[in-house]
């Protein structure tokens, strides 16, 4: 029998040692690494933009092909995560494969009557978990995807006029098939938003698709046990300790409002971006510091970020060519001012 979601009870444990040190967060990023990299051969740019994704709180939309690896990717994500709250009714990993025959409640949860108690209890949705696989995101309803964007955006989601809260490790890794477009609703502008980053996955190279193809027993078993896995509260903790201590120069935001204004002035854009673009990447870009052994942000970050925070953001004019051609042309002259200035303290 199911239990109402939020009555249960909550169970204390002891806490494992906090990370509060730059040092700290950056173990924990090379465990993830490790760990990812021995599991999905090929994919290292991609990995990376996970793992500042993931520490930076924010969401990633994949477009690949079928077979890419964006399962295999998922998978080894959900892998390195330990829950070290129990009984706590989250799991670390769940797959939606979105459908136009999926409800917004195959998602979020629904409430059920027990006629043996008369009374009603909320069986919770895949989105209760750490880390949600939305496959093929785009072959569902608007309202469906809907679904998505409270929880996305505040990590609460409402069935039945009461709103339940997701856990602070949320993160959503949602893909698309970029050519079969039969049977699909094109995310809207809002819902896109949403994600931190969307990045276009291609085919692995020669060399990698040779070395997969060797090494694939060892690779399906596993080769990850000795390196350690993180926990729950160490990536939130690292995610803290990012946020707190790699510096970002007012330099730097004075460049991502320039760069903003760039995209709204320009005559090859129909709408610019927004300022909660601006707003998620400044985690980011704090992220993508410590992951290059840094304390604080520089115009390199910025560099290497924006075409996957900003391109999907922006709606190009008819005939202006691709969005990550007109974010590379508004980076340009900001970049290049951002750069004659120092960034350290």
């Amino acid at each position: 029998m199911d239990q109402d979601f939020e009555q249960s009870p909550h169970i204390t444990h002891t806490p494992a040692p906090r990370i509060t040190t730059l040092e700290g967060a950056q173990t924990v990023v090379e465990r993830l690494r490790t760990r990812l990299q021995k599991s999905v051969i090929g994919r290292d740019e991609v990995l990376e933009l996970v793992i500042i994704a993931l520490l930076s709180d924010g969401h990633v939309l994949l477009e690949d092909y079928p077979g890419s690896g964006k399962t295999t990717l998922a998978k080894a994500l959900g892998d390195c995560v330990i829950d070290d709250i129990p009984d706590d009714h989250i799991v670390t990993l769940r797959r939606i494969q979105f459908t136009p025959d999926l409800l917004p409640g195959d998602v979020t949860g629904t409430t059920i009557f027990d006629p043996n108690t008369n009374r009603f209890f909320f069986r919770p949705g895949p989105i209760f978990a750490h880390i949600v696989l939305a496959d093929e995101i785009n072959r569902t309803s608007p309202k469906v995807q809907s679904a998505l964007l409270e929880a996305m955006a505040e990590k609460q989601t409402t069935v039945d006029n009461r709103t339940r809260q997701l856990d602070d490790l949320f993160f959503v890794i949602a893909t698309q098939n970029p050519l079969d477009l039969s049977g699909t609703f094109p995310l809207p502008s809002a819902q896109l938003d949403r994600f931190l980053f969307k990045i276009r996955m291609d085919h692995i190279d020669k060399a990698d698709e040779l070395h997969l193809l060797k090494n694939l027993d060892a690779i399906k078993r596993g080769a990850t046990h000795n390196v350690e896995r993180v926990t729950r509260t160490e990536i939130l903790d690292a995610r803290e300790s990012v946020e707190k201590l790699v510096h970002i120069d007012d330099a730097v935001r004075e460049a991502l409002v320039d760069i903003a204004d760039q995209t709204r002035n320009s005559d090859r854009t129909l709408q610019g971006i927004s300022t909660r673009a601006l707003v998620l990447m400044m985690p980011a870009l704090q992220a993508r510091a410590l992951t290059q052994g840094r304390d604080f942000v520089s115009a390199d970050d910025v560099e290497a970020l924006a075409p996957y925070v900003l391109s999907h953001r922006i709606v190009v004019a008819p005939g202006a060519g691709r969005s990550e051609e007109v974010v590379s042309e508004c980076l340009s002259q900001p970049l290049e001012r951002l750069a004659r200035r120092t960034l350290r303290r």
